[in-house]
């Protein structure tokens, strides 16, 4: 096996550009649809608070990232759920602002950056567009049992025990207003009244059950009032009863919780979670997932939901577009993070420039070596602040810097009342004032200022304690992914493909040292090297003394890397050196029209769609479409990189953009 090291020839392609999820071609763009079914207003969801808004950047891209970490929040190396790479959007973005855009990543980062350096593969790279359309990027999870999830059967299981479908029609779209804001404390009601038109019992029935259904946390009675009858609602729990499901009202028999295959379109698992979970009325808490899938794809996984009928779950297909519910099931358990084997993709790289010997060259490489395994640059924000820089100074108890990396006006793209409430921060120091010019508070930015209000800016670290504990994690778990990578390209670059004495490897969770005399029976598959921690062991050879002088340099200490902070002692990991795809498969298509889909997703195939019929050999572009399957933890970004044999960072997928939207 020979290893390259990147060079700036493989990063001037002006053809090669990484789209960005949200840029949707022509014929693509859906809106959400609202029907009866749903509440009248707030429909575009509930703002995912998982992410530091300083990491999302408006207009154009978002940096390529990945195929996402899936696992316990515990660990360390698996925390990451499992992200998508984003790039470069084209459509509704003119020249101008592509250019301006552009010029503002200049400070983002590069591969070379965060330690990105080495290819394992010898073939010369090509160019290609990576979501063109966020369609070309397909997600299916892999469940613990190896079954790849799929969107096969819309159909609602028989259950004797479900309510009629009039639930869902028999209250009137006010109705729904009133007892929503009732049932979320909105108003000084104690009760809503719903008068009976139409007096028999079953239509009463029907009514008491559509209350209960629809608004969790609500109870209802009959009452005579002047001679007509009414059926009053009011809270029957409190507040918590949004959070947990009426339990007298679930058949015993059934399994509590419904489990679903929820296919989604340009939407991350959170952001589809509160949304469902405000369709649905109910606290997003009661959902559980194997692993967080990311926005700019199309992607499919399971969910669980405690005690909502599969009837009810069905309905929301009626309500919302980009989004399909299917495949329900009464189990007894939630899902679990990192109960998933991994994901499999299936992704669309269009007008390639590579001939079909490179393309070989370069898929057989995959398939037989692999990548190596990088930690991909959404690991690392996008923005002239690094995450891994706030994970250096929490580490080495610098709180004020801390503060100030997180708030200090910064240059790159940022949405604009980002940059006012940094300027404000700058100007006056008044954590109240700057949070003034946040019309969203739940971001990093805005929570960060709320704690220094409350606790004052000598008390920074109760101050960042606000901020949600996997958003702080995020920090710490960016630096040792800096390091990681680092590290891994001095290994690379040390000793090569092969596993040498010192290299370390695991023997079940343990991880061991490789002999001189036992190298013949490793292979470079089997090596592992560890995240930077208190409960790790590291190389003993060159590597070691290389991790030790990089901590030192950062003003760590290797030997103590635990933490005033409980939180943020790093106890490490270890993570495979390199990756090698499974269930790879790949086939080159002509195609005349870029708008066209190469492919059909889970829903084209519920709804009978034929398969896409191709160009003739001489088509006006070829496209490489590849499908294969990773581990959790592992990202895509970084095994299409080893392909094309390109910088995936965004400061030069959107410079190479700015030349190709001309």
């Amino acid at each position: 096996m020979e290893m390259t090291e990147m060079t700036g020839v493989s990063l001037k392609r002006g053809s090669v550009a990484v789209e960005d999820n949200d840029s949707v071609a022509p014929g693509e763009a859906k809106r959400q649809k609202v029907s009866e079914c749903c509440p009248t207003k707030g429909q575009d969801g509930l703002e995912n608070n998982s992410l530091a808004s300083s990491e999302k950047v408006p207009g154009p891209p978002k940096t390529a990232g990945e195929g996402k970490k899936n696992s316990d929040p515990r660990s360390e190396e698996e925390e990451e759920e499992e992200e998508e790479e984003d790039g470069l959007s084209e459509e509704g973005e003119g020249e101008e602002e592509a250019e301006s855009f552009a010029n503002m990543m200049k400070h983002g980062l590069t591969e070379l950056d965060v330690g990105i350096t080495k290819f394992v593969s010898s073939h010369q790279g090509f160019s290609g567009i990576l979501k063109e359309r966020y369609s070309d990027f397909v997600v299916h999870e892999i469940g613990k049992d190896g079954r790849i999830s799929h969107l096969s059967d819309l159909s609602v299981p028989v259950d004797e025990e479900d309510p009629s479908e009039d639930v869902f029609t028999v209250l009137t779209a006010e109705e729904k207003q009133r007892l929503e804001e009732l049932q979320l404390f909105k108003n000084k009601e104690t009760s809503v009244a719903i008068e009976v038109i139409e007096d028999t019992k079953e239509k009463r029935t029907v009514i008491h059950q559509a209350i209960k259904s629809l608004f969790p946390g609500l109870e209802t009675k009959t009452e005579d009032r002047e001679g007509k009858k009414y059926i009053v609602a009011y809270h029957a729990a409190g507040k918590k009863a949004l959070a947990n499901p009426r339990k007298h009202s679930w058949p015993k028999s059934r399994g509590s919780y419904c489990h679903f295959v929820l296919y989604k379109e340009n939407k991350d698992t959170m952001d589809a979670i509160n949304l469902l979970s405000k369709y649905l009325r109910v606290k997003p808490n009661i959902f559980s997932y194997m692993g967080t899938k990311d926005k700019r794809a199309i992607t499919v996984q399971e969910i669980a939901v405690l005690k909502i009928t599969a009837q009810r779950l069905a309905h929301l297909n009626k309500c919302l577009m980009n989004f399909k519910l299917g495949n329900f099931s009464y189990q007894k358990n939630p899902l679990k993070l990192g109960e998933l084997q991994g994901n499999h993709f299936t992704v669309v790289l269009r007008n390639i420039t590579g001939t079909d010997d490179q393309v070989e060259q370069a898929m057989n490489s995959l398939k037989e070596i692999g990548f190596i395994n990088y930690y991909g640059m959404q690991r690392f924000g996008t923005t002239a602040v690094p995450t891994y820089q706030v994970g250096r100074a929490i580490l080495q108890n610098s709180w004020a810097e801390v503060m100030d990396l997180i708030l200090k006006p910064r240059s790159g793209a940022e949405k604009g009342y980002l940059v006012k409430c940094r300027e404000e921060w700058a100007k006056t120091k008044d954590p109240a004032a700057a949070l003034r010019k946040l019309p969203v508070k739940r971001c990093v930015e805005g929570q960060l200022l709320r704690g220094l209000s409350k606790y004052g800016l000598k008390n920074i670290v109760s101050a960042f304690g606000i901020i949600p504990r996997n958003n702080r994690l995020m920090y710490i778990h960016s630096y040792q992914s800096y390091v990681w990578n680092n590290m891994v390209s001095k290994r690379i670059e040390e000793y090569g493909l092969n596993p040498v004495p010192g290299d370390l490897v695991l023997k079940g969770a343990t991880a061991a040292c490789i002999e001189e005399d036992d190298v013949n029976n490793y292979s470079i598959h089997d090596v592992v090297m560890p995240l930077p921690g208190f409960d790790v062991i590291y190389p003993q050879h060159k590597i070691s003394e290389a991790y030790r002088e990089m901590l030192t340099a950062d003003n760590l200490d290797i030997d103590n890397m635990r933490h005033k902070i409980r939180d943020y002692s790093l106890s490490g990991a270890y993570r495979k050196i390199i990756i090698r795809p499974q269930n790879v498969s790949w086939e080159v298509v002509a195609y005349d029209d870029p708008k066209i889909p190469l492919f059909n997703t889970d829903v084209d195939n519920l709804e009978g769609k034929p398969p896409p019929v191709f160009a003739s050999a001489e088509g006006k572009y070829r496209a490489l479409k590849m499908d294969f399957s990773l581990p959790p933890s592992t990202y895509a970004t970084m095994a299409i990189r080893e392909v094309l044999k390109m910088d995936t960072s965004i400061k030069n997928q959107t410079q190479l953009n700015t030349t190709w939207l001309r």
